[in-house]
């Protein structure tokens, strides 16, 4: 068990800072120009800038009693980096900023930053700067601005897609949504065993990726290189966000059943169910898994360590809309405000 330790409010702004600017690191990543310590960072790209930003709120992004504060950094990373991954660019900046009631412990902000740390790392792009300021009882609030370069490339936006083209996914579907309903529903639902070793182990599977999603940040530039006609982060699930791909584009997507259905094979089907496992890979949030269209199924990169998958194909429509085998889908997905008073991890 780790020792008691001090809150923010036993500790001025400096003293703060200097516990755990450390643990982000000084440097930043291989981009960096001048990192933190100064009024502001200074980074050298080749090409535009991509820019982004998100948040964390404590009680409605996570719970404490579910995800460790490692998680909740890492989270805040993997969500801002797959939206730079999403326009092709490469990350190469994190600003990190924290809001925390004084009674926050020092040990769960520098856990926090530890987790950060090692998602940037894994990344390759550096934390170069941010703030820290205090909050009202019992608030915390993490956000993040991701930097990116998109190495003399056109960003990818939403708007490219065309009747013809492929819809490929990288990365998974469903799992963070399917380890939320878990964790919503105390472990395993009433209606599936419990006890059986490879249930167990893919309740685990689940759980641990709603805590912690990763994204295939990688996969970002090397679509784009390869021609992705339209690209997104799938973040409030793959029928809402294809939705947006759609309506931006104005296109239909027409997504293939017997395909989603193999992507709710496995532990998703073992926790869950196969009916509420296809819903959640219909609409389960907080994947960071990459939506994307291309030409032709020959133009999808072919990935061994994160393959791309072809789940659909763009269609002309009067109105843009997702359907399922060319039907309706009622599934809609993650709406943040709709749903502001259910806490998710």
């Amino acid at each position: 068990m780790r020792p008691p330790s001090p809150r923010l409010a036993d500790l001025d702004e400096e003293a703060v800072l200097a516990q755990i600017l450390p643990v982000l690191g000084l440097g930043g990543g291989p981009a960096t120009v001048i990192g933190p310590g100064d009024d502001a960072a200074v980074l050298a790209t080749s090409g535009s800038v991509v820019a982004t930003t998100d948040s964390m709120v404590r009680g409605i992004d996570w719970r404490d009693d579910w995800s460790s504060a490692r998680e909740v950094g890492a989270k805040l990373v993997t969500q801002n980096v797959a939206d730079v991954a999403a326009m092709g660019a490469v990350p190469t900046g994190l600003l990190l900023t924290i809001a925390a009631d004084p009674a926050t412990e020092l040990g769960w902000l520098r856990d926090l930053c530890e987790g950060v740390a090692h998602e940037a790392s894994r990344v390759g792009a550096g934390v170069i700067g941010g703030d820290v300021s205090g909050a009202p009882d019992g608030v915390v609030v993490v956000g993040m601005t991701a930097l990116g370069d998109l190495e003399g490339r056109s960003a990818v936006t939403r708007a490219g897609a065309r009747p013809g083209d492929v819809v490929a996914v990288v990365g998974s579907l469903g799992r963070s949504g399917g380890g939320l309903a878990l964790y919503l529903a105390g472990r395993v639902p009433p209606t599936l065993p419990a006890g059986s070793p490879e249930v167990d182990r893919a309740v685990e599977t689940l759980m641990r990726s709603h805590r912690r999603p990763t994204t295939p940040w990688a996969s970002g530039p090397l679509a784009a290189r390869a021609g992705a006609t339209a690209m997104l982060d799938i973040s409030d699930g793959l029928v809402r966000d294809a939705g947006r791909l759609a309506r931006a584009s104005g296109v239909g997507i027409d997504l293939g059943g017997a395909a989603l259905r193999a992507e709710a094979d496995g532990p998703l089907a073992l926790a869950l169910g196969e009916d509420e496992a296809l819903r959640q890979v219909l609409g389960g949030g907080e994947e960071h898994s990459l939506l994307a269209c291309f030409r032709s199924v020959d133009d999808v990169p072919e990935e061994v360590r994160t393959p791309w998958r072809v789940i659909g194909r763009v269609v002309g429509a009067e109105e843009p809309a997702v359907t399922l085998d060319g039907a309706p889908v009622e599934v809609t997905g993650w709406d943040h405000f709709a749903r502001a008073k259910a806490p998710a991890s």
